[in-house]
């Protein structure tokens, strides 16, 4: 088979790529808008580690092109230096740089001038993790624990508030560990990212669908208490299956207004195994502390009214398709990818080993809990109901 020529995309087109990455589309469905095959596009979004590079500006001050251009006018004409800065409004001390720089007064072309300049233009900033290494050893320390870089920025605020060496933003992390020609850290701490891909997706990715059956007797989330909500109260949970390979699962549960984590053992993924767990696990807790939980439209919830009878905890179901109703949960289980790659055998891992993991998630610190720690939170919450 005859190959294709080689495609070398414009600026246009590759800023044309960006704008769909960032918008979540996938390499494949970027390829078809250029008819090309998806290695062509993936070698370019790579080479910046899927992070859009800044766009280019030229400095204010700097000479222009159609200045460049009247500079070679003025010298097929012999102008003086002098004249042809008073022509232009320049210094004639800018004017001799610009002809030093250049090939002098007999080989100055514009052109050639304005495309040397703007290569010698790229300065790019020292990454702060290279001049820092001992900022750099803390992020990497904290990574390996299986910190996030924005827990990791968020701990330094907290703890070297006073000293700004210290600080670094999750975006200079995240830059540092996908694109590698910045030395700062090694990409093998990329395996310690809730996600270890090669390249960064747009927050708009998804590969998730819904594929629910219709509960009997569901009550909906809409008429889940206003307290449960905006996360007023304690005692509202919510919950969903994490599955490992095609026959291993567990229970996930994360209180809302603490984003304390509860993992439990599940024989099988039926209905009568997954709320017989769920009853035993529900006895762990004191009453004012397990109130509602908010499950999506799975079928192992099929047998819910049992569970509410064992426990007189009310169960409330996400709209079909509406996964972010039960936000915390969706956030928890890309968490746990981290510690339960796709296809794990989730058998093999007893309740004590899940009580471990949900110990290491409780004990990270959330930006959304001003970078509390879930564990800290729901102690508090408990010690409160005496």
């Amino acid at each position: 088979m005859k190959q294709r020529p080689r495609i070398y995309y414009s600026e246009s087109q590759k800023a044309l790529m960006w704008d769909r990455w960032r918008k979540g589309e996938t390499i494949h469905q970027i390829a078809k808008l250029f008819d090309r095959g998806h290695s062509s596009i993936q070698r370019i979004l790579a080479e910046a580690g899927g992070i859009e590079p800044p766009q280019r500006h030229r400095a204010l001050k700097a000479l222009t092109l159609a200045e460049r251009e009247e500079i070679s006018r003025c010298l097929v004409a012999r102008l003086s230096i002098r004249s042809i800065a008073a022509r232009l409004g320049r210094a004639p001390s800018t004017i001799s740089r610009e002809l030093q720089r250049n090939g002098g007064m007999q080989d100055y072309r514009a052109s050639q001038a304005e495309a040397l300049a703007w290569d010698r233009a790229r300065r790019p900033k020292v990454c702060k993790l290279v001049g820092n290494q001992t900022l750099a050893r803390v992020v990497a320390a904290k990574l390996k624990l299986q910190w996030s870089p924005e827990q990791i920025s968020g701990w330094l605020k907290h703890v070297y508030a006073v000293n700004k060496d210290h600080l670094v933003s999750h975006e200079t992390i995240y830059r540092s560990l996908y694109i590698q020609a910045r030395g700062a850290l090694k990409r093998e701490l990329l395996e310690h990212l809730r996600r270890s891909r090669v390249m960064r997706r747009s927050r708009h990715h998804t590969l998730k669908t819904e594929d629910r059956t219709n509960i009997r007797d569901a009550v909906s989330i809409s008429e889940r208490p206003a307290t449960a909500e905006d996360r007023a109260i304690p005692g509202h949970w919510e919950g969903d299956l994490l599955f490992g390979n095609a026959t291993s699962q567990i229970a996930t549960l994360v209180e809302r207004q603490s984003r304390f984590v509860m993992l439990v053992k599940v024989a099988s993924k039926d209905s009568e195994a997954v709320v017989n767990a769920l009853i035993r696990h529900a006895s762990k807790l004191p009453r004012e502390l397990y109130k509602s939980l908010t499950w999506d439209r799975g079928s192992e919830m099929a047998d819910h009214n049992r569970f509410t009878v064992a426990t007189d905890i009310k169960v409330y179901f996400c709209d079909p398709q509406h996964p972010w109703q039960r936000g915390s949960n969706e956030n928890t289980n890309g968490l746990l990818r981290q510690y339960f790659p796709k296809g794990t055998d989730l058998s093999v891992y007893s309740q004590a080993r899940l009580d471990v993991v949900a110990r290491r998630l409780n004990e990270r610190p959330r930006k959304t809990l001003n970078f509390d720690t879930p564990a800290e939170r729901f102690h508090q919450t408990v010690a409160s109901t005496g």
